[in-house]
Formats: structure tokens, C-alpha cells, sequence
């Protein structure tokens, strides 16, 4: 499980990792290299006979204090000398058992050590390989609950998980992203170098799910001075200020309170209408609204006639009603906004038939 417990500095990038926290690296060392001295206290105690304290003129041979501290100063490689195993098999268990063991207890201690050292390395490098690599990627602004969500999508659409960033001033907000296996960036989205750790001028598109609409519109002026290119999508709860992020850059605005309160109205007066409208909008179950290329046999037909039940058509990046005298006759280069099963792909040409020729494609 990725590490969620350290801090996370602001504007720092922290990319999704499969390791367990550093406390519990650790103490598992620790405990390690505890279990070798011990385990090597208890091989001298227990042949304590053989061995002699050249400190104790009385002779009264080798006590479990004495074993601790041969063992300590052995492992340690200090060997002070006085006491040394006078048996010909201790000073065998001494060169095959104990000498083994010492070279444990320090690769522990001083692995521990470079491991640290290492573990930054390692950081340090993937993300200056992130950040070589990383384009036309998608960079999520805000991972509450709109945030999640949008992002749950795209996963499950088949964006790659790889290919997204996630950017949210909360540490717990983030623990959660970096623990899903995103890669996420701490910070204000309204500030220059928090974005621009994020990629934002690499990025194809950027989504912006912030909990104030006056954060929203500081995040899409900056995005947009730093990406012109990027298509924006912003979350706004009050509808007022839609025009006011519109004219901030963004290329599309959802109005979030406004479509709680219609679906609330809407089940209030109908509620089967209601149900429809949440099938629609629930991802994986009963209906989706999806978008599909124009096959060749549908050219010049109406939008009524297909088998998908098409609700919209995109001509020359503008969005048509199914209804409108403009696509009464289908052309080549439409897209169709189509409502169709669940289980479909949304990229699939028809339900049940994948292998169908898009009018798009070369003859």
C-alpha cells in the first residue's frame, strides 16, 4: 500500500509508489538486526564453557552480561580482545556462524542507511523522468467529491491512471489520490509553479473541481495563460458565474448546484423521469450517453433512423440537436451523441457491431 502518512510539501510531486511506510521499513530492520544479536548472544551463553575472559583474573568464567557484551563489540567489529572462544569448535561457530552474522547485523544498519539515500535517489529520478515523458496528459484540479468522481470516469472510460495528475491543496485529499496510485501535486492550483509542477503546459486537457467558484476562476485564468491550448473543463455551484469562468478560459462549464436542483425538482414532479436521468448519469448500469464515430452506411440518412437513439450530432466542432434543419441528412465528419446500453464501449461504432466502417476512414 502506498505510503499516505508522509507529509506532502506544497507544490512538491509525489508519484504513485507500491511501498510500505517508511516506519515500517524500519522497525523491521530494527527488528532484524535485534533477532541477530540476540540469536548471537544466546550461540556464545549457551557455549559460554568455551570461551574465556582474559579480563576476570578469578577465572569465573562467562556470564550472560559477558555474552551481550562479546556480542555487541564482535558485531560491531570493535574486538577489544578479552574475551575470546579458546575451544577448537568455538572458534569455528565464530568464523561460520558469528562472522555471517556480523556482517548481517551491519548490512542491516548500514543498508538502513542507504536505503534512505537511495529511496530519495530513486524519487528524485522518476519524477525528472515523469516530468521528460509526461505530455498531452490530463491534470485534475480539486479531489473532493466532483473530483472523484470525474476522475472515476475517465478510468473507466480507459484513460490510464498514468496519465492523469491530481492537484489539491489537502494532504487527505491527496493521501487518497496517491493511494488509488495517481500521481498528485500539493498546492493552490491559482499559483503559477504549483501548475506548472502538474504540467499544465504539457497537458491536453485540464479539469477543474475546486469548492469555491472564486478559486475556480483564479485556477482557469492561470491554466489558461500557461496552456492556450488546453481544453478546460470547470465545476462552478453557482450559475451566475458561469460567464465569468467562460471568460476566464474555460472551454466548457458545469453547473453543479443548479443540476442537483433540477434532478431534486425533477423527482419531486416525476419520478420515473428522475430514475432515467440517474441511470444516465451513473456510470456502468442500465443506459450512457456516449459519442461514436459516423459509420459510412449511415451517411445521408437522418439522425432519427439509426439504431442508436441519437440525441445530438458535431459538425464543424459545434453541437447540434438530433431535431435541427441543419443535420436532417448526415454527412461525412459528424460525430453522434447517442444514448445506448451500458455495456457498450462508449468508442464502440454500434452495439454488437465493433467492426463497422467509420466514414471517416480512407477508403
Amino acid at each position: 500500500m502506498p505510503d499516505t502518512d508522509a507529509k506532502l510539501i506544497p507544490g512538491q510531486l509525489k508519484l504513485p509508489v507500491s511501498a510500505r511506510s517508511p516506519w515500517w521499513q524500519l522497525g523491521r530492520r530494527l527488528l532484524m538486526a535485534l533477532g541477530v544479536l540476540v540469536l548471537t548472544v544466546l550461540i556464545v551463553y549457551l557455549d559460554r564453557g568455551s570461551y574465556r575472559d582474559n579480563a576476570d583474573p578469578a577465572g569465573g568464567g562467562v556470564s550472560l552480561v559477558d555474552a551481550i557484551y562479546y556480542t555487541t563489540v564482535t558485531l560491531s567489529t570493535t574486538g577489544y580482545g578479552d574475551i575470546a572462544p579458546v575451544a577448537a569448535h568455538a572458534r569455528l561457530i565464530n568464523a561460520f556462524a558469528i562472522t555471517p552474522l556480523r556482517i548481517a547485523f551491519l548490512v542491516l544498519l548500514i543498508g538502513t542507511t542507504l536505503e534512505v539515500l537511495a529511496a530519495q535517489g530513486r524519487e528524485t529520478f522518476r519524477t525528472a523522468r515523469w516530468r521528460k515523458h509526461m505530455e498531452n496528459h490530463v491534470v485534475v484540479i480539486g479531489y473532493g467529491t466532483k473530483g472523484r468522481s470525474a476522475v472515476d470516469t475517465l478510468v473507466n472510460n480507459g484513460v490510464d491512471k498514468e496519465s492523469l495528475v491530481i492537484v489539491d491543496p489537502s494532504t487527505v485529499a491527496l493521501g487518497e489520490a496517491h493511494a488509488g496510485g495517481f500521481a498528485v501535486v500539493t498546492g493552490d492550483a491559482s499559483r503559477r509553479e504549483v501548475l506548472r509542477r502538474a504540467g499544465v503546459e504539457r497537458a491536453r486537457q485540464v479539469i477543474i473541481t475546486t469548492p469555491r467558484d472564486d478559486t475556480t476562476v483564479l485556477a482557469t485564468l492561470t491554466v489558461r495563460q500557461l496552456n492556450p491550448d488546453a481544453y478546460i473543463v470547470a465545476a462552478v455551484r453557482e450559475q451566475d458565474n458561469v460567464p465569468l469562468v467562460r471568460q476566464s478560459g474555460a472551454d466548457a462549464v458545469v453547473t453543479s448546484s443548479d443540476a442537483v436542483g433540477r434532478l431534486v425538482g425533477m423527482s419531486s414532479i416525476s419520478p420515473p423521469l428522475a430514475a432515467v436521468l440517474e441511470d444516465l448519469l451513473t456510470y456502468g448500469e442500465g443506459l450512457e450517453v456516449a459519442e461514436r464515430d459516423l459509420l459510412v452506411s449511415e451517411v445521408g440518412r437522418a439522425p432519427q433512423s439509426l439504431p442508436d437513439q441519437v440525441i445530438a450530432v458535431l459538425r464543424d466542432e459545434r453541437v447540434y440537436r438530433y431535431f435541427d434543419p441543419t443535420v436532417t441528412q448526415l454527412a461525412r465528419g459528424d460525430r453522434l451523441i447517442v444514448v445506448r446500453p451500458a455495456k457498450e464501449l462508449p468508442w464502440a461504432p454500434r452495439p454488437g457491431t465493433h467492426g463497422e466502417i467509420s466514414a471517416d476512414d480512407p477508403e
